[in-house]
């Protein structure tokens, strides 16, 4: 796959050993819409950030839905593949050092970020996912021995059954994840909370992440 298939836009580093976020959009948003969160997140970090192919009444999208909360599970599938693909296209074109990604997923994106570490373990090490629900059933099951994930979650989100999020998190631990799952008394939108936490988190869960490529 050539790093062309998908519009994004990429921010080189701008400190030694920083992660490289890999930010992924909510329904409706682009591949700028997060890169002022991934900037606040980790000032020196660098920026890499896709826009999902699919069009719901005109908004980019990462994967079709039948219905809210009711995902075309085929199409995610092949979505999570081909997203999976390029992710690996670009750490090779943009000299990217795979064990620096994290991934940052918002609502659509961070449902796919989950389907991603559940169908193509180690394409990311370390995912923040905020607002995040199920996405599917993996087959075969995964071995995520390594990798690490936040899950942020809003009690009062009204898109997100909390159940859904609790098995979404229940699934990565079985799979071997370390997993730490957030709740917070907010809604579908982000807050300060979710920024504080996520940046914390990053912090902490770097030794676990030693770099591969010298920077």
């Amino acid at each position: 796959m050539d790093v062309k298939d998908f519009n994004h836009r990429y921010i080189p580093a701008k400190g030694a050993n920083a992660p490289t976020l890999l930010l992924l959009h909510g329904t409706g948003g682009n591949e700028d819409s997060l890169i002022d969160l991934g900037q606040q997140l980790v000032p020196e970090a660098a920026i890499l950030s896709p826009r999902g192919k699919v069009l719901e009444n005109g908004y980019p999208r990462f994967f079709r839905r039948l219905a809210e909360g009711v995902f075309d599970e085929a199409d995610l599938k092949a979505r999570t593949h081909e997203l999976a693909d390029w992710v690996e296209s670009a750490v090779t074109a943009y000299g990217i050092d795979p064990a620096s990604l994290v991934a940052v997923g918002y609502s659509n994106g961070a449902n796919i970020a989950a389907s991603m570490l559940l169908l193509r373990p180690g394409v990311v090490p370390r995912a923040v996912l905020l607002r995040a629900m199920f996405p599917l059933q993996p087959e075969p099951f995964p071995q995520l021995s390594g990798t690490d994930v936040l899950i942020s979650a809003g009690r009062m989100d009204g898109m997100i059954p909390q159940v859904s999020t609790e098995k979404l998190a229940g699934i990565l631990r079985e799979a071997g994840a370390e997993v730490k799952l957030t709740w917070l008394n907010v809604d579908h939108g982000l807050v300060y909370d979710d920024l504080h936490g996520a940046q914390r988190w990053i912090a902490e869960t770097a030794a676990r992440h030693p770099r591969t490529i010298e920077s």
